[in-house]
């Protein structure tokens, strides 16, 4: 009989990413870790399932105290490292599914654009409790591996709500959290049950004529409008009041309108 839990970590930055392994850092000692993710950048997958692809599994290591720890990859998705981890290697139920931490926030009406919400939604789909977490960074670590950004923070609050998940489980209709902290964050920062805003945070920016690799001529950068912007969101609560904003979602993505309406909107008799 298993009486530790069974902890899935994952991303969408790739397995050598020291976000990912901050958070096996941060969760240590809570559970049993099974950690799959994909080989490489994965920013801006969603929850895409490619079929291309090779999804040969392949065992590595990633540091974990001084020591290694047995981790697995391959060349996928996010969301297909989460199923492949569900079908191909868990020997028994997953309890909680930590995807992250991710170099960048994850926060506006973006969000389902993110590899590392995308993945912790598939993890909903299988029924088990996730939580996607994102530390504030400039753009230019977005796409990179640098040690220069400190998770240990993000760490923290990742460690605190895994805890209470494994503890309490996630309340009735929700489905996963998602958890944007501030680079400013300190573990005495306070956090917020949010919203998730209707603005998109990150607006598409000129592509940059002079850059040589054309794959990454996509360009993008912050923009709040501030007169609209809605209290209690998780635009207002990162980056306004500069709490860690935690939104509870659901993969049920029906309106929230009675459907009575929507039938006399359409004229259904």
């Amino acid at each position: 009989m298993h009486h530790q839990p069974l902890i899935l970590i994952t991303n969408d930055d790739g397995i050598n990413s020291p976000g990912l392994h901050a958070v096996v850092e941060a969760v240590a000692g809570l559970g049993e870790l099974l950690i799959m993710a994909p080989t490489h950048q994965q920013t801006g997958a969603s929850r895409s399932y490619p079929t291309r692809i090779d999804k040969t599994i392949q065992a590595t290591t990633v540091p974990l105290n001084g020591r290694t720890q047995v981790a697995y990859t391959a060349e996928v998705s996010p969301a297909q490292s989460v199923a492949l981890a569900v079908r191909e290697l868990a020997q028994r139920p997953i309890d909680l599914c930590i995807s992250g931490i991710n170099y960048g926030e994850n926060i506006g009406s973006g969000t389902t654009i993110s590899g590392t919400v995308g993945a912790a939604m598939e993890a909903a789909s299988f029924r088990i409790p996730a939580m996607a977490v994102s530390l504030e960074t400039p753009h230019e670590y977005h796409l990179s591996y640098s040690t220069e950004v400190d998770f240990l923070v993000a760490g923290h609050f990742t460690r605190y709500f895994a805890q209470e998940i494994l503890t309490k489980g996630l309340p009735a209709g929700v489905d996963l959290l998602k958890i944007d902290v501030p680079a400013s964050a300190t573990p005495q920062t306070g956090w917020r049950i949010a919203t998730m805003s209707r603005q998109r945070y990150y607006q598409p920016a000129p592509a940059e004529k002079d850059r040589e690799d054309k794959s990454r001529s996509f360009n993008y950068r912050v923009h709040i409008d501030r007169d609209i912007l809605e209290p209690g969101s998780d635009i207002h609560t990162l980056a306004v009041e500069r709490l860690v904003a935690v939104v509870p979602m659901t993969i049920d993505v029906t309106a929230s309108v009675p459907l009575p309406e929507i039938a006399n909107f359409f004229n259904q008799s």
